[in-house]
């Protein structure tokens, strides 16, 4: 597995972990149940008489059928426990970053107050009215923004690796609202050791708190078509004064206000989350 980057990862290492720790258990002993019974009940040489016969031994099936049901139970249990913490998203995070997927590449919108970025406000843009308001309200005050849009043929001058470039702060909480123009798309990033769809009309969003600085590879984990392997990008993690000033280079190149984030909520969609279903 890849070293955790995050405060939230090593949570999910412990999960696959356990899981493989669990799975292990579980095959040695099936294994060794079988050796056994390989070995100690084989068909003798000079013997040719039925062996004896066991049937309807209820505590053995009694324990085959609680005995799964336990290991599931457990399963679901850590399962569900980490998943409602990994998910969970606080009221007003230090940032929000809306990630667009499209063929075949990502869009980054930085939700932030920017100087210099004053021509759009993030909770009224029609660029991302694909955002359900249960996000938008969170957007920070005249936000104007600014933005980051790759292209398939695009690398990173420092290491050369394909794909746009995603800045983070590193020690702050960073909310990732993930829309999508075109199919699904799946936002990777490695070593945060998560990953979560980019479906259109539908929006997903996660949060996460880098902890070690350093260029990180990310990718596409969902078959999007024929770039699908195009779909790569970079996540450099920084100091907070170094990514304050990169958003302040973006505003200078004029990469102010927002790109188009998607496709908006189908009316299933808005039905769903209006009635809580």
């Amino acid at each position: 597995m890849p070293t955790p980057v995050t405060e939230e990862a090593p949570r999910i290492l412990s999960l696959w972990q356990g899981s493989w720790a669990a799975a292990l258990a579980t095959g040695v002993l099936v294994w060794g149940l079988i050796l056994w019974s390989v070995i100690f009940h084989r068909r003798s040489r000079t013997k040719v008489e039925v062996p004896p016969q066991t049937r309807y031994n209820m505590p053995i099936e009694a324990l085959y059928t609680v005995v799964p049901l336990i290991i599931v139970s457990v399963l679901f249990y850590f399962t569900a426990r980490d998943e409602s913490k990994l998910l969970a998203l606080d009221e007003k995070p230090a940032h929000t970053i809306n990630v667009v997927g499209f063929q075949w590449s990502w869009g980054f919108n930085y939700v932030e107050n920017v100087p210099g970025s004053d021509k759009a406000d993030a909770r009224t843009a029609k660029e991302l009215d694909a955002i359900p308001e249960r996000f938008r309200k969170d957007f920070p005050a005249n936000a104007g923004g600014v933005y980051q849009v790759g292209t398939p043929g695009e690398r990173n001058p420092q290491n050369g690796n394909p794909g746009p470039t995603l800045w983070l702060p590193k020690g702050e909480k960073v909310r990732f609202v993930l829309t999508s123009r075109d199919v699904i798309h799946s936002f990777w990033v490695v070593p945060f050791l998560m990953k979560q769809d980019v479906i259109p009309g539908h929006t997903n969003a996660f949060e996460v708190t880098p902890n070690k600085e350093g260029t990180f590879m990310g990718k596409c984990a969902e078959l999007c078509g024929v770039d699908h392997s195009r779909m790569l990008f970079n996540v450099k993690v920084v100091s907070p004064e170094r990514y304050k000033q990169h958003l302040e280079d973006l505003a200078k190149k004029n990469q102010t206000g927002y790109i188009p984030a998607g496709i908006e909520q189908t009316d299933r969609e808005k039905n769903r989350e209006t009635n809580q279903l």
